[in-house]
């Protein structure tokens, strides 16, 4: 379990939104951090956050049993991120996020791992109408059974300068002369903090009680869908009309958007929106690992600021 007289950590998703975060933290405490990731050339950018030779980019699929396994080689603790918002030929909710955490699972298991933390999502439901819903629920089924002291991690949305709902919304805003609200924009969201969720890991990894138990992460405060739209356009100073669009014309519009390489929208995640994500009554929460949730307020503003129109300040929406 050690490198260089060090242990040795392996995240799976290691150069992603909440990857780099983690592999940050890890690499303060010490640990030398196997990046898992597709394109190790792509997460050259990891290394500087750690000494000369504790970060290691490795490329791996975690469709493949032996690259799996050979990262996860003599690892103290293994942390999976891997997810992916719409599927593709080469990459199904199924095989990313259904089966992969089965195997890192058994290959952390195999290792001798001490710890195993999964990031799966609020609304993982094997009974969902969402593909994306039900393979998270696979994933976290399939852990579970391979090493049943993982601990299991449910954000809400995550937002932090790096995030693709804040951002992507203010970029819409720059130039549609609307924003869609489908169905009303009435579903409730729970927007939790990059940082937090990183150091809800950690937290994972240090506390013995929380193996094999489920957290739900999410803010300090619950928000409709409208009402997010509407902070975007009053911290950017941009006045967009905001459009309710009933789910037929967004289902419609989603089929056409499926088209695109990178769609920005699929039929399976209006499913996930005719669902409020927040966290569920009675369930374990950042609280439990010691952490006091950051309010948007005081974040998005600063890594919004590039969207400002110039020549404003914060000024309300119309």
């Amino acid at each position: 379990m050690q490198a260089g007289g060090r242990k040795v950590a392996t995240v799976f998703g290691g150069s992603g939104f909440i990857g780099r975060y983690v592999v940050k933290r890890l690499a303060e405490r010490g640990h030398v951090v196997r990046a898992a990731v597709r394109d190790p050339e792509a997460a050259l950018f990891l290394k500087p956050m750690g000494v000369p030779g504790q970060i290691v980019p490795v490329g791996v699929s975690v469709t493949d049993d032996a690259g799996v396994a050979a990262v996860v080689s003599g690892a103290e603790v293994v942390v999976n991120l891997v997810g992916i918002l719409h599927e593709t030929r080469t990459a199904t909710f199924k095989a990313i996020q259904g089966e992969a955490p089965g195997r890192i699972g058994r290959a952390a298991a195999a290792a001798g791992a001490r710890a195993v933390v999964h990031l799966s999502a609020i609304g993982a439901d094997p009974a969902s109408p969402s593909a994306y819903a039900r393979s998270k629920a696979e994933g976290e089924e399939a852990v579970r059974a391979a090493f049943p002291g993982a601990t299991i991690l449910r954000p809400s949305i995550v937002f932090g300068p790096e995030d693709g709902f804040f951002n992507r919304f203010a970029a819409l805003a720059q130039f549609l002369p609307a924003l869609p609200l489908y169905g009303g924009g009435e579903t409730r969201f729970q927007p939790v903090h990059v940082g937090d969720v990183a150091d809800a890991v950690m937290a994972a990894l240090d506390r013995p009680e929380a193996a094999g138990r489920t957290y739900e992460l999410g803010g300090p405060r619950v928000y409709r869908f409208r009402e997010l739209l509407a902070y975007i356009l009053e911290v950017t100073g941009r006045r967009r009309l905001l459009l309710p669009l009933p789910w037929s014309v967004g289902r419609l519009q989603a089929r056409l958007f499926e088209l695109l390489p990178n769609p920005p929208l699929t039929r399976d995640q209006l499913l996930l929106l005719q669902r409020d994500n927040v966290v569920a009554p009675g369930a374990l929460t950042l609280a439990e690992l010691g952490i006091r949730p950051k309010a948007l307020e005081a974040i998005v503003p600063g890594y919004l600021a590039r969207f400002r129109r110039r020549g404003t300040s914060r000024v309300a929406a119309a």
